[in-house]
């Protein structure tokens, strides 16, 4: 008994050593040397300062803005708080805010099916892309705030629309933060 308490104690110091230190060490250290921007959070900076992650979602708000996602991660976007609503598709607060947040977007686009990605959260509330079709679906609120025409705001939503990765995983996606930060370059916002 005392000889499998023995080889059970030094089993559990030999493992800890090796998977709580030595193996996180090394995936670290690899991660840094070969993909170091994605280690450290694949930052976007903006003017020498760091404005978010490409990875995270960000709340956007205005008619100047492209809008994210609906996030129910704490207060919104919190990455400490990743969450979705918790609420089943038959619950009635669920639906009654999808039908308001559907309707705020019609009148804002009328006669425009409204993406479902902008008016449902993901699981996560940290999604920083939006579909296409949604970037799209913003594109006359955006260029009518920014004196723009639609066509030049279209080709923003264009040149930041990322296709599938390795042209057959996932879906085509748009970058709300990057998107933005674009659109601030070519139609700055006076007075922000």
């Amino acid at each position: 008994m005392k000889k499998n308490l023995i080889t059970a104690f030094l089993m559990t110091i030999a493992t800890t050593i090796l998977l709580g230190i030595i193996y996180p060490l090394v995936v670290t250290g690899l991660a840094q040397l070969f993909f170091p921007r994605q280690a450290n959070g694949e930052l976007i900076e903006a003017k020498g300062t760091v404005v978010g992650s490409r990875l995270i979602g960000q709340a956007f708000s205005g008619p100047a803005y492209f809008h994210s996602r609906p996030s129910f991660a704490g207060y919104g976007y919190q990455a400490d708080n990743s969450n979705g609503s918790q609420l089943g598709p038959t619950n009635h607060a669920l639906i009654d805010r999808v039908k308001s947040d559907t309707e705020a977007l019609n009148a804002e686009n009328p006669n425009v099916p409204v993406p479902v990605d902008l008016v449902t959260g993901s699981a996560s509330g940290l999604d920083p892309d939006i579909t296409p079709a949604a970037a799209k679906f913003q594109i006359v609120r955006v260029a009518k705030a920014r004196s723009a025409s639609q066509q030049q705001i279209a080709q923003i939503v264009a040149r930041n629309t990322q296709g599938r990765q390795w042209g057959f995983l996932g879906e085509p996606r748009v970058n709300v933060l990057e998107l933005n930060l674009d659109l601030n370059a070519h139609f700055p916002m006076t007075g922000h």
